[in-house]
């Protein structure tokens, strides 16, 4: 833990804020425009399909960006390629705005995610930065709390741009958003990261670094349970509208207020994490949080498979969702325990993994067609069953400080 660490509670309040503000990149940029997807079909005379690619290169981008931004901040320090990101953030989505076609606006939908995702990795790796063991994880379950709000905002903050505005009035509100987060991480970030303590040697050596990371049995078990614990999320965040609206028959309102109640269960449980970890320790919240999430998938994988009562099928979906509150943020605070020499890349492959598979699972939940809930269920119990596996095997390889 570095110097700062000692003034850090005094400061954290404003601190995480910003810090839950910069990982809420993921929500605000992919979620706020979903509402304008079909009049953006329509003004760039474009196929729904296409449309769509703009919302997976966001999500590749944001993955790629935390591998570039990660490292570069473990040698750079950590203000620099934040402020960079930002800035390339507030351009991007002003691009965006302007974009004459689909295809201008799914290259420049990349680059927005590539900046966007500096926010993400560096914000993690400041809160490591400053904090170990428990009171990480405790700094982690916060700032998920927070940032817990942006899914349930975001959709209706692009709905209203959309009463006054077009599709391309969501991207200025981003713009704004970026240009505010520019004078926000300027005023109130501070450099975490001592020169001393920054690593060298350039490209090749984070190249190296990543690579050792990968080959690490005490950081990719753990890496491997965040991914798949936020897979199993993702895919009902995915394809959880078609199933409950195409298949169980629900109004496109009420699926509204589903997904914000599974919502506020993660926040809860992410906020009882925080509460709760300095008597528990992260580790069995982690244990306790993937149980969940795996029996919670299964239950999903059960009823999607037999077509069973849609109030069986909330409690699943709901365990799942609002598990993820206790293992996402304790995953990553034994993720990043295991490496505390290399905190910019072992978030970077966090974040990597995390909108990789995302991005992978998107496709995957629609194969059967927008009337077919079981390859939602499929996907969700072997992601769940991947993240509790992951951690069991490797259980007597936990980091120390955790």
């Amino acid at each position: 833990m570095t110097d700062s660490a000692r003034a850090a509670p005094t400061a954290s309040r404003q601190l995480i804020w910003t810090l839950a503000a910069l990982a809420s990149f993921g929500p605000l940029s992919t979620d706020m425009y979903l509402p304008g997807l079909p009049s953006l079909t329509r003004d760039l005379h474009t196929s729904a399909a296409a449309a769509n690619l703009t919302l997976t290169a966001s999500v590749l981008g944001l993955g790629l960006g935390q591998l570039i931004a990660g490292p570069a901040s473990d040698q750079l320090g950590r203000r620099r390629p934040l402020l960079v990101g930002l800035a390339g953030f507030a351009l991007a989505s002003a691009l965006c705005a302007a974009a004459p076609s689909v295809w201008v606006l799914t290259a420049v939908r990349l680059v927005q995610g590539l900046c966007g995702g500096a926010g993400i990795v560096i914000a993690r790796a400041i809160i490591r930065d400053l904090y170990g063991g428990t009171q990480a994880a405790r700094m982690y379950a916060t700032q998920m709390a927070i940032t817990g709000v942006a899914p349930i905002l975001a959709p209706l903050i692009g709905g209203g741009v959309l009463t006054v505005s077009s599709w391309r009035g969501v991207f200025l509100v981003l713009t704004a958003t970026g240009v505010c987060l520019v004078a926000l991480a300027t005023r109130s970030v501070p450099e975490t990261l001592p020169v001393a303590q920054r690593s060298g040697g350039g490209m090749r050596a984070s190249v190296r670094m990543l690579g050792g990371l990968v080959s690490d049995r005490a950081f990719t078990p753990y890496c491997v349970a965040f991914a798949c614990s936020f897979g199993a999320m993702f895919a009902y965040i995915s394809g959880g509208s078609y199933v409950l609206e195409n298949v169980y028959g629900i109004s496109p309102q009420l699926f509204s207020a589903i997904f914000a109640g599974n919502s506020l269960g993660f926040m809860a449980l992410s906020h009882l994490s925080a509460r709760v970890v300095d008597r528990f320790g992260s580790m069995r919240l982690l244990r306790w949080g993937l149980v969940a999430v795996c029996a919670g998938a299964l239950g999903v994988l059960a009823v999607t498979a037999d077509r069973g009562a849609i109030w069986v099928l909330l409690i699943v979906l709901f365990c799942v969702v609002a598990a993820n509150g206790l293992a996402l943020s304790n995953g990553v605070a034994a993720a990043m325990a295991s490496r505390p020499q290399a905190l910019g890349s072992a978030s970077a492959l966090l974040g990597l993994a995390q909108f990789g598979l995302g991005a992978a699972i998107a496709p995957l939940v629609g194969l059967g067609g927008a009337r077919d809930a079981l390859p939602m269920g499929i996907v969700m119990a072997a992601c769940g069953a991947v993240a509790l596996g992951a951690s069991l095997t490797f259980s007597d390889r936990r980091p120390a400080a955790v």
